[in-house]
């Protein structure tokens, strides 16, 4: 059957459940046959995928199902004895020992309004167990490669990367290096209070993709709309209470990012940080305000602002974050051998390779030679460093410039782009006019969604491939029971919350408190999987956040690592799952369960009138 035929099949049974009679026999009006009563087996694994986020639709032959016994009461010897209705512990519903040894309730009228609710809540969440066993959605795959556009390998020709977080993973031994360097510039050349220096790194704390409020002092996660996500504000390193916010935004919780924060999120107002690197500036930013605000000294947030952000870049420009990293380079960079394995495959397949990096020559050399080899341009037939992006792809101003051998400038006018040299600066509109490489079969790999990706697929119309190195953190956690599970009644209870909402007597209304606050819990927990401060850096509540939408704006494609290229044959396909429409066919499922419908039933708009 088709997934708009499940959803009208668990619909029916649903509702129709609530028309029994005393003695638990269906009235006239809602007799059908025993065979809607369940889904068939051979359904299973339509389901299944259903409910682990996939979005095609599948058919199952009615004719494959066989018909179903009729539900059968349990014996008295296996009966329980009767409890009350409504929640564990409440009058008139008796509990019956279900599939897999969980506890359900019988079917027999409810007796009141409170016992119609908690009974309809308790068959939803014995549907949601049928429909998903625990462990159903453990299949995720963290090394996969995920599509927001259909991409073909086999019209790719030209392979590009950015160095940093694309050819080079580093490990997190470099955020704590970065924050005590940075640290130390706050205190000895910025002159702040020593007592800073108590606040070590906290590696868990910040997330990429938060948005920075510089005139209050803010840290906060904010959602494709442009919406503040409650319990995620942070003034130093202790919560705001959502009252507090909506206070000082003037009683909402939105944002016009447009007007304060710019197409890069770099201001006026609201800073967005998008690169890993950012994250020990995060939390710099957060110790320095906690330390001001804990001591109850005046200071002023945009001067903290300014002074850590130069700090911080303080680290990188004068040397120290290269110097680290070329002094250790087991330390620091991860999984070089798989960089390789990449760099092999492409070009014995006969595609060409370019860099285009900020990252100066000789850090880079030093890196390349590690993972790769001395003979490591021979990969490459075009390498540019210290390119300035993202300046390099919207400015026609600077001219390439040749590095010889010892990495000093040449003076030499840049006719051609040469395999084997190194280049200097220079911008895209050089780039393209020298190599003639455009459009779709140039396919360009960076983690920076703004500095690397943005202008590639808004102007010129190359292919882009996000990496995102804590997707393989996140994928993991989807993958568990515990989440999968929770997160599919935390839906289910949502459309219970909107098919009941017509119902508005003091009991209703308590009862329906009851299954908010329930929902609200789950929330909470969900979100303390990934991160206890801010959650996935992909989801608030219940929408994208403004990261999550920014990524699927500027990347066809987006993985954990560069490694996960050697998972796929360089002519395949990569196709987008098709996300519903709020008004297409139901996938989801508080939908599902609740009989695919996004409007009251028309009894209770009749109630409504």
């Amino acid at each position: 059957m088709s997934v708009k035929t499940l959803g009208s099949v668990l619909s029916r049974s649903f509702w129709t459940r609530g028309k029994r009679g005393p003695s638990g026999a269906r009235s006239p009006s809602g007799a059908r046959s025993p065979r809607v009563h369940r889904l068939c087996s051979s359904c299973c694994g339509s389901k299944q995928k259903l409910l682990c986020g996939k979005t095609q639709q599948q058919s199952c032959d009615p004719s494959a199902c066989p018909p179903e016994a009729p539900h059968r009461a349990p014996s008295p010897a296996n009966k329980k004895p009767e409890e009350p209705a409504g929640p564990p512990g409440a009058p008139g519903v008796s509990a019956v020992r279900g599939v897999r040894g969980r506890s359900y309730f019988t079917h027999a009228a409810p007796t009141d309004q409170r016992s119609l609710l908690w009974a309809r809540y308790h068959e939803m969440k014995r549907l949601v167990h049928d429909l998903i066993p625990p462990g159903a959605c453990g299949i995720l795959n963290h090394s996969a490669i995920y599509s927001n556009n259909e991409v073909s390998l086999a019209e790719v020709d030209i392979y590009g990367f950015d160095y940093d977080y694309t050819l080079a993973l580093y490990s997190n031994a470099l955020h704590s290096m970065i924050y005590d360097t940075a640290r130390g510039f706050l205190i000895d050349h910025f002159k702040y209070p020593q007592g800073i220096r108590k606040y070590d790194y906290i590696p868990n704390f910040a997330a990429r993709g938060l948005h920075y409020d510089i005139q209050k002092g803010l840290l906060m996660k904010i959602d494709a709309f442009h919406y503040i996500q409650p319990g995620t504000v942070y003034r130093g390193l202790s919560p705001v209470p959502d009252e507090e916010v909506q206070e000082l935004y003037g009683g909402t919780f939105h944002i016009p990012l447009e007007q304060d924060s710019g197409f890069y999120g770099k201001g006026p107002k609201v800073k967005q940080f998008m690169d890993i690197f950012s994250i020990p500036e995060m939390t710099l930013l957060a110790a320095a305000n906690d330390f001001f605000i804990t001591n109850e000294i005046d200071y002023d947030p945009v001067h903290l602002f300014k002074d850590v952000s130069e700090a911080v870049g303080m680290v990188h420009l004068k040397g120290f974050m290269y110097k680290w990293i070329m002094q250790d380079l087991d330390k620091y960079i991860l999984r070089g051998e798989e960089t390789d394995a990449v760099l092999h495959r492409l070009v014995d397949q006969g595609k060409k390779l370019f860099l285009i990096t900020n990252s100066p020559f000789t850090f880079v050399d030093k890196g390349m030679s590690h993972m790769v080899g001395k003979d490591w341009r021979e990969f490459f037939d075009v390498v540019i460093v210290q390119a300035d992006k993202p300046h390099f792809f919207t400015d026609c101003i600077k001219p390439f410039r040749r590095l010889d051998c010892d990495g000093a400038l040449r003076w030499d006018k840049i006719k051609t782009l040469e395999k084997g040299q190194i280049y200097k600066q220079g911008n895209l509109f050089d780039f393209l006019r020298l190599t003639g490489w455009r459009g779709s079969k140039v396919l360009y790999f960076g983690d920076h969604l703004y500095s690397d990706l943005a202008d590639l697929t808004l102007r010129h119309g190359w292919r882009t491939g996000a990496i995102v190195p804590e997707l393989e953190h996140e994928t993991k956690i989807v993958s568990t029971a515990r989440y999968s599970t929770s997160l599919t009644w935390m839906q289910a209870l949502t459309g219970l919350l909107e098919q009941m909402q017509t119902h508005r007597d003091p009991v209703s209304k308590e009862v329906m408190g009851e299954w908010r606050k329930e929902r609200e819990e789950l929330r909470i927990m969900a979100k303390n999987l990934f991160n206890p401060h801010f959650g996935s850096i992909f989801r608030t509540c219940h929408n994208p956040t403004y990261f999550s939408r920014r990524l699927c704006r500027f990347s066809d494609l987006y993985m954990a690592s560069l490694s996960c290229l050697l998972n796929y044959d360089l002519s395949y396909t990569f196709y987008p799952r098709r996300t519903p429409l709020q008004h297409e066919a139901p996938l989801w499922m508080d939908q599902l369960c609740t009989g695919c419908r996004k409007t009251p039933h028309l009894d209770d708009m009749a109630q409504i009138r």
